[in-house]
């Protein structure tokens, strides 16, 4: 890896095995945690039809957009306006468009409280298309992660199908980003720094912009977008699974300059909301590089069980729809 530069992996060769290209794999996510994807085998088109369509949304009026907006949905669905969003308790320069799972909601269960995310998405009737892209886009990002998954396994030596139980069920999440340009925000973030609370992000940003920053080496490195390539980065479920083995890490998004603004389709593919990764047993010469697990990006406990650390997340980011739904939520000490 060049000193500002993120490497790259073919996920073809992966597929097919290919021993360096699994040892690059793992020595790439152990030590930075962040590299460009090709070979996946999604055409560019995909990409830019959503691309394409996201922009639509976002130039619709703000009465129309609002009539979707996420404080209308206790699952967390829906638009958030600029400012909507908080990472590290400051405020996010960016709008968005949140979808996960197309589910009915489902019953409250106080033993299970992460159960008030799952329900149903909401679509801009202004968009028809945008529903068809989103729900392709993420169906065919899902397929790329667990073939992600079973290389990374592969990699460590475990099975390939070591991951699999987990994400019978997953809990995909497609976010569709727009950041303005000028930094219009006390904070100067498009994003804050911080690690992705589930497994892994498939991220596509939109080809000839800039913004996004990884932490190597205590410094910030730009990460520009390929066209057809994914940024991927690991979450802190599989920094968990592998003690600490493979690396979770610090990114953030900084506005475009003044005058512009970006596009970005961060894609999360996480295990169902009841699971917890299956722990891997690393062989002696690995486990001794494994650095143990903390505390997640906000200082809080790092739980195992993928649907506590999404709800804590979410009620953290959304306080607007944490206040609305979730009062009684917020007092939970495991959540907080």
């Amino acid at each position: 890896m060049a000193a500002d530069t993120l490497p790259a992996i073919d996920l073809a060769a992966l597929d097919a095995g290919d021993p360096d290209a699994l040892r690059a794999l793992r020595t790439v996510t152990h030590g930075i945690g962040f590299f460009y994807l090709d070979g996946h085998g999604i055409a560019p088109r995909a990409a830019d039809d959503l691309i394409d369509a996201a922009r639509e949304f976002f130039a619709l009026p703000e009465h129309e957009k609002r009539e979707i907006e996420n404080v209308r949905s206790p699952h967390f669905r829906g638009y958030t306006m600029l400012g909507g969003e908080r990472t590290q308790g400051r405020v996010d320069w960016r709008e968005q468009l949140d979808i996960g799972a197309e589910r009915a909601a489902a019953p409250l269960d106080p033993q299970r409280p992460w159960r008030v995310l799952d329900g149903p998405n909401q679509w801009p009737a202004g968009v028809p298309r945008l529903r068809r892209a989103a729900l392709d886009w993420m169906s065919a990002a899902g397929g790329v992660g667990m073939r992600l998954l079973r290389a990374w396994a592969a990699s460590l030596g475990a099975p390939a199908g070591h991951f699999d139980a987990a994400f019978a069920d997953p809990d995909p999440l497609l976010k569709i980003v727009r950041y303005p340009g000028g930094g219009g925000t006390a904070s100067g973030q498009g994003v804050g720094g911080h690690k992705d609370v589930g497994a892994l992000t498939l991220l596509y940003p939109e080809p000839g912009t800039s913004g996004l920053q990884v932490e190597v080496d205590g410094r910030w490195v730009d990460a520009p977008p390929r066209r057809g390539s994914f940024i991927v980065n690991i979450g802190e479920l599989l920094e968990l699974a592998t003690d600490g083995y493979l690396k979770a890490t610090h990114h953030k998004v900084l506005p475009p300059p003044a005058g512009s603004d970006r596009i970005s389709l961060p894609f999360f593919l996480n295990p169902g909301f009841d699971q917890a990764l299956p722990p891997v047993a690393l062989d002696p010469a690995l486990a001794v590089e494994a650095r143990g697990v903390g505390q997640d990006s906000h200082g809080g406990r790092l739980h195992a069980v993928y649907g506590l650390n999404a709800l804590k997340s979410r009620l953290r980011a959304h306080p607007d729809v944490a206040r609305r739904f979730h009062q009684d939520l917020l007092e939970l000490p495991e959540l907080r």
